[in-house]
Parts: C-alpha cells; sequence; structure tokens
C-alpha cells in the first residue's frame, strides 16, 4: 500500500519517455480526478497517521463492488471531495498556527548582512493570532530582530508529510511591554508548561505582529494549493473550537471503532474502500486517510450539520454510523 503521491517514472534520472494516457495509467487518472479546482485549494488534515505497512484481505472491497469498476468509483470519489464541506482556507490556517508550537524564524543576519538566517523556535499564539517567543539576548536570532524587527516565521502542519499545509507568517517583531508581560507569560506557558528559563534574566517575550500570512499544500504533487491573506483578514478569522479534540477523538475511533469509520466513508461516498483511517476533525466534519484498491488518498467527510461541542461530536458520528447502517441492511 502506498501513498498517492506522482507515478514514479516522473523522478526517473533515465531519458524521459512520453507521459502515459489516464487509459494507461490508471494512478494517473487517479490523481486527476481528485485534483481539487484552483478556486479551492486543499488543505491537508492534522495530525497524520504513520504509513499502514498491511491490511487484512478481508477488508479488501472487491473491483466488482462499484458497477463500472475503477474509474467509476474514482468519478464518485471525485464528485462528493468537489462538494463536501470544509472550513474556510484562513480559518483553517489561524487555527493550524493556533495549535502549533514550533517553527522556523527567519530574520536578517548581522553577521552576513544581507542573507536570511533561520533558527527553530517555539511559540505560542495570543488571542488575537499573534506568535508569542521566548527569546534569549545570547540568541543569533534575538540580535538579528533589535537590528531588523521584519521575519518571517514557518509552520509546517507534518513536517513529515510534504503534500501537507506549510504556513508562512510575514511580520514585525516587538518587545512585550512590562504590562502586558505577565498575560504574554500566561498564554506561552499554557503551550509550554515546562518552560521554566522565561523567567531567566537574559529572555524576554517578544510577539510577531503579522502584515501577511500564506499558505501553500500539496508541495511536491499535482494536489496544489496555495493562497494568502493580510493582517485583517487573519486576526478576523477564528480559530475552530472542534479541532482541539481531533487527537483524542480520532486514536478513539482508530483504536476501537475502525470498521465503524469506514462503513461511514463507504456511505458518505459511495464508494467501498479498503480501510479508512480518522485524520482529523473540524465543526463541520472530519478528515480520512482511506484505502482504494490498492491506493490511498485523503478524503474529507462532512458533518450532517456543524459540531456544538465535543459531547454534539459523538452525537453526529453515531447518527451517521446508524444511516450507514441503516443503508447497508436495506
Amino acid at each position: 500500500m502506498e501513498d498517492l503521491i506522482f507515478p514514479t517514472n516522473l523522478f526517473s534520472s533515465t531519458t524521459p519517455s512520453p507521459p502515459p494516457t489516464e487509459e494507461e495509467d490508471p494512478l494517473l487518472l487517479l490523481l486527476l480526478l481528485l485534483l481539487p479546482e484552483p478556486s479551492t485549494p486543499l488543505l491537508s488534515p492534522w495530525p497524520q497517521l504513520h504509513h499502514r505497512q498491511e491490511h487484512n484481505p478481508s477488508h479488501m472491497a472487491a473491483p466488482g463492488d462499484v458497477s463500472g469498476g475503477f474509474d467509476d468509483g474514482l468519478q464518485l470519489i471525485r464528485a462528493h471531495q468537489e462538494k463536501a464541506t470544509r472550513l474556510p482556507p484562513v480559518e483553517e490556517v489561524r487555527t493550524i498556527l493556533d495549535l502549533s508550537i514550533r517553527g522556523m524564524l527567519s530574520t536578517f543576519s548581522q553577521e552576513h548582512e544581507g542573507y536570511p538566517s533561520g533558527s527553530m523556535v517555539d511559540f505560542a499564539c495570543d488571542h488575537d493570532g499573534s506568535p508569542i517567543l521566548a527569546v534569549s539576548s545570547l540568541a543569533v536570532h534575538s540580535k538579528n530582530i533589535l537590528a531588523n524587527p521584519k521575519c518571517s516565521l514557518l509552520v509546517a502542519k507534518d513536517p513529515q508529510d510534504r503534500t501537507d499545509t506549510v504556513i508562512t507568517m510575514y511580520g514585525d517583531a516587538i518587545n512585550v511591554s512590562d504590562s502586558d508581560r505577565d498575560a504574554v507569560r500566561t498564554a506561552y506557558l499554557r503551550r509550554h508548561p515546562d518552560a521554566f528559563w522565561v523567567d531567566f534574566g537574559d529572555f524576554r517575550f517578544i510577539q510577531i505582529k503579522p502584515k501577511f500570512v500564506r499558505y501553500v499544500s500539496g508541495v511536491a504533487t499535482a494536489l496544489l494549493g496555495s493562497g494568502e491573506f493580510d493582517a485583517e483578514e487573519y486576526k478576523a478569522a477564528k480559530v475552530d473550537p472542534i479541532t482541539q479534540f481531533s487527537v483524542p477523538v480520532a486514536s478513539h475511533m482508530n483504536r476501537d471503532h475502525a470498521e465503524d469509520t469506514k462503513a461511514i466513508v463507504e456511505h458518505s461516498i459511495s464508494v467501498k474502500v479498503d480501510f479508512a483511517d480518522m485524520l482529523d476533525l473540524d465543526s463541520l466534519g472530519f478528515n480520512v486517510k482511506a484505502g482504494y484498491q490498492g491506493s490511498s488518498m485523503k478524503l474529507r467527510i462532512p458533518f450532517p450539520r456543524r459540531a456544538q461541542d465535543r459531547k454534539d461530536v459523538k452525537t453526529l458520528i453515531v447518527e451517521m454510523l446508524q444511516a450507514a447502517k441503516a443503508s447497508s441492511a436495506s
């Protein structure tokens, strides 16, 4: 079972041959069918699962499960995904940054004038989405910021998956005032409870005040989407209140209710799948990594309505499972 990225011959170092047609390469057709329209860029789910190594053959879908075979199944999947409800991209970006704790800070080097300097840093976002950093006066990036506050912060939703969302915030770093320090310290320690060194004498808090935020997803694949928001759009966006429950809910479903998730996915997309692992969720639905006749892909499964809280997520999943079972029994 391999993840769906590119046909392998696209990376061949030998003399290139004519590209395969859709009829010659079903994997290429699968890529094309799942490619989102440019106006609706794909934001990948977070967090990612480890790659599956094998599957129980009894769970594999038979090639004849869908009338018309492989291609018809892909058409059904594509049609479903085009209409699947998702968070607005700016809300998803705001949510990813709010839940992230580490990124690469780029500053202007004072030692090597004109060149960027990258540093891995821990951060936390405050109430309006501005990243908070605790920096030592001894750190190179701290010295660089004092000379030039312009910087960027790059955050990867899943550093192990190049197809997943990468966000770059551009902004100006400012020192946190004494009057704001307690509130900023509390926000930082909420994400980094063991960071006792923030009270050392050579540490200070800084905030990155965003100017604009850019995201890209599907890097190195055909599933490419991107966009950019100014500071006002970014700050006005709300953090999704349900995404914070992704890890406990997805872990529980994958550990104890894997077949139920699979049944819900099959009912939603009207196609038999080999497996379906829940990746994450938000107020409008959840994302899965699903297998279809030997290939794996990420799919969006919308809720029947917006989830209000964690308890409501359970209610919605139960409703979806009941609908799936009723459909299979009829």
